[in-house]
């Protein structure tokens, strides 16, 4: 039982912390134009170059 005492904390700390870098990754833009990320993969493959990141 003092166990819970040590994980519950520690879950929450882990869910805002997970949730603060998907915000920041909002935030900074990750998710803003997926089709021209997939494509430009595609493109790659297609011309034999390695992706660039």
């Amino acid at each position: 039982m003092d166990i819970l005492y040590l994980l519950l904390p520690l879950s929450v700390l882990l869910v805002l912390g997970l949730i603060a870098l998907f915000g920041w990754a909002l935030h900074g833009g990750q998710f803003e134009d997926l089709e021209r990320e997939g494509q430009r993969v595609l493109d790659a493959i297609d011309t034999g170059e390695p992706p660039v990141a």
